[in-house]
Formats: C-alpha cells, sequence, structure tokens
C-alpha cells in the first residue's frame, strides 16, 4: 500500500471538503479526475506555502538527487522510518495530503488477484497523510515528488493489505499542515489521530483496475466474486 488512488473528484471539491478557516485557497491543480490513480503521475496534492492553502500537481514517486544509482523511487513511505536521514527533511518541511475517494489493494495469489476498493464508510473525501520535496522543480521529476505515509494495518483490514494510509479527519489534516508544527510532532500526531479500521468499508472491484489506462465509474463499484 497505496499503489493505486480513487481520485474521482476535482481538486476544488476536495479543497471545499476540508473546510479550510485559513487565507483563501490557491487551486492551480490541473489534473482530470481519475477512478484509477497510478504512482509516476501527476496528481493533486495540498500544502501549505505561508498561510495559504495551496492545491498544485505533483509527481507521485520519490528519490533524493543523490540516490539515483542507489535507491528505487518510493511511492510511500512507512511512518516507522519516518525519523530516519532520508525522511526526516521531508517530514519537517514537506508535510502534505493527498486527497482522494479511496484507494485500491490487491488479495491472492499472483495471476488470480482480486482488487479491493477502500473508502470511508461516509463515503466522503479522505485526506492521506504524504512528505515530499514539492514546490521545487528539478531536471528528474522525482526529486520534486511526493509519496504516502502507510503504517500496519489493524483490524479487518489485515485481511485486505498489511499496510494502510494515514488517513485524516479534515480538522487533523489541517494540524499536519501546520508549519509551526515540529518533526516529532507531526510523527506523533500521525500514529494518535489516524483514522481507524472502523471508519471504512470495501469491497470486491473489477478486475479491469489493474491496467492503469483503464479509467471511468465501474472501476470502483462494487462487484460480485463470484462474477
Amino acid at each position: 500500500m497505496c499503489g493505486r488512488l480513487d481520485q474521482n473528484h476535482t481538486a476544488i471539491e476536495y479543497v471545499a471538503a476540508m473546510h479550510w478557516r485559513g487565507a483563501e485557497p490557491r487551486v492551480a491543480s490541473q489534473a482530470a479526475p481519475s477512478y484509477n490513480a497510478p504512482p509516476g503521475t501527476w496528481r493533486p496534492l495540498v500544502r501549505v506555502v505561508g498561510d495559504q492553502l495551496v492545491v498544485e500537481d505533483a509527481f507521485w514517486g520519490y528519490r533524493a538527487s543523490w540516490a539515483a544509482d542507489k535507491l528505487p523511487i518510493a511511492i510511500n513511505a512507512r511512518l516507522e522510518k519516518l525519523t530516519n536521514r532520508y525522511w526526516t527533511p521531508l517530514l519537517k518541511a514537506g508535510r502534505a495530503i493527498v486527497p482522494a475517494d479511496g484507494w485500491y489493494e490487491w488479495t491472492g495469489e499472483k495471476g488470480k488477484k482480486q482488487p479491493w476498493h477502500i473508502h470511508l464508510k461516509t463515503r466522503e473525501p479522505l485526506f492521506m497523510a504524504a512528505i515530499g520535496a514539492c514546490g521545487s522543480e528539478r531536471e528528474q521529476a522525482a526529486e520534486s515528488g511526493f509519496v504516502i505515509v502507510t503504517a500496519d494495518a489493524e483490524g479487518g483490514m489485515v485481511d485486505v493489505h498489511d499496510r494502510r494510509p494515514i488517513v485524516f479527519s479534515a480538522e487533523d489534516a489541517a494540524l499536519w499542515l501546520d508549519p509551526d508544527l515540529s518533526a516529532q510532532q507531526a510523527e506523533q500526531l500521525a500514529r494518535s489521530v489516524a483514522l481507524a479500521p472502523d471508519a471504512f468499508d470495501w469491497h470486491p472491484v473489477a478486475k479491469d483496475v489493474g491496467r492503469a489506462s483503464n479509467d471511468g465509474p465501474h472501476l470502483a463499484a462494487q462487484r460480485d466474486l463470484l462474477a
């Protein structure tokens, strides 16, 4: 987790769902809504610049410039490793939110994998914790990209995948974005207020979602496992 997103609303709609209380948000994202957004693409990302909420398109994937020949491009960062040398600079100054309607996970054996759509029980937009080197365009997109923060899955969600994204309420998402929050405080926030498994539902979906070029509402629709 997390390797595919359902972001079927516009950036403006996601911002409205955050109920931001600061200065008027600036929405510069031009990414089209997608029911099947894969890593390696440019997706809406929410940050705070000064005292303003800003939504811009950023590359889903990150690798530090010095690690080009040493490490693969990451799409997720484990919560338990956020305080290491690699991630700490981004945790301090690159906290962001990935808004979405849900995400997909796969279960089963290779060649017979079943995809699942995971979403809030309320079907409201959800706000995933992210970190990135955004705002500093570089020659390689991954050097200024972002990753989604994940933690161990809990409860029934373990049946779908052993990892889950850190998902905040709109109020806690605003706290995560607060530039006055230290890296240590941000890590503790992610550990203490991430939404619990009982806030989510999941259902099987068509295997068509496995092809990144496919899109449309049918990909997120519930499907009978026997079909």
